[in-house]
């Protein structure tokens, strides 16, 4: 099974990197937070991936061409052009690295590939957020419900803990990040059939996935939500991505399931 992963914003929201890298490209521990979602992926048995690209796109083509190289113990000869492969840890993954347009909103990069997924289920998911999902009990609930489109829902965290306080004023209670009044959100890892791209236009460069097409497919009735309780972050701004490496440095990433 396929697995498209969006990785062509701006990301705007996170600057201070983003001006020299898409932010897929934005390293947590060392790897590319891109790089942590495909080794989620692979550790289910998912290797085969299809990358959106847009902002900077050929600084995740290097990335992978130059991959086997970054991650091997190498003698070179320079007189002689010459290079000997000692030892090598790449990862087992295949991947086709597609360019959907620099300014195409997610509904147009997703039909851009529409090509090379085929005709069979497949995974699609953001370039920017992890999770400890379980993906084959995902695809087994997607399955059982034979909709055409699965997403994982989760419930933030809030971003700030909680008072209760009586009526003088004095604190009762306090909640340290309480969800968010048990509100589910879209947290990508879906599963889709090829039917979805139905619900995409020819042309739908300006439409975003998250509004027109999930949309319409709540409305046919297609769209079911997975529910999962446990770990998922985004790395939506530098702030996010502070935390993420603080959970990676205390031995605490949640999403390391490999």
């Amino acid at each position: 099974m396929k697995v498209v992963i969006l990785a062509g914003g701006l990301g705007s929201r996170i600057s201070e990197e983003s001006h020299l890298k898409p932010k897929p490209m934005i390293e947590i521990g060392g790897k590319p937070i891109l790089w942590h979602i495909m080794k989620i992926y692979e550790h289910y048995g998912y290797n085969d991936f299809i990358i959106c690209l847009g902002y900077k796109g050929y600084v995740i083509k290097e990335y992978f061409m130059n991959y086997f190289m970054y991650n091997s113990d190498v003698t070179i000869e320079l007189n002689k052009n010459k290079v000997d492969v000692h030892y090598s840890n790449a990862e087992s993954f295949k991947v086709t690295l597609i360019d959907t347009g620099l300014n195409t909103k997610t509904a147009g990069r997703l039909k851009r590939i529409q090509k090379y997924v085929g005709n069979e289920d497949f995974m699609l998911t953001y370039g920017d957020g992890v999770s400890n999902v379980d993906l084959h009990q995902l695809l087994t609930f997607h399955k059982s419900h034979s909709k055409i489109a699965t997403l994982t829902a989760i419930q933030p965290g809030g971003k700030f803990g909680g008072l209760e306080l009586n009526a003088d004023g004095a604190v009762v209670r306090f909640r340290e990040k309480p969800k968010d009044d048990g509100q589910w959100i879209n947290a990508g890892f879906f599963v889709l059939k090829p039917s979805v791209f139905d619900y995409l236009t020819d042309n739908a460069d300006d439409i975003m996935w998250e509004e027109e097409p999930l949309l319409n497919l709540t409305k046919d009735g297609q769209l079911q939500a997975y529910r999962h309780e446990g770990f998922w972050a985004c790395m939506d701004a530098m702030r996010d991505k502070i935390e993420l490496e603080r959970l990676w440095e205390s031995k605490n990433a949640k999403w390391k399931i490999w």
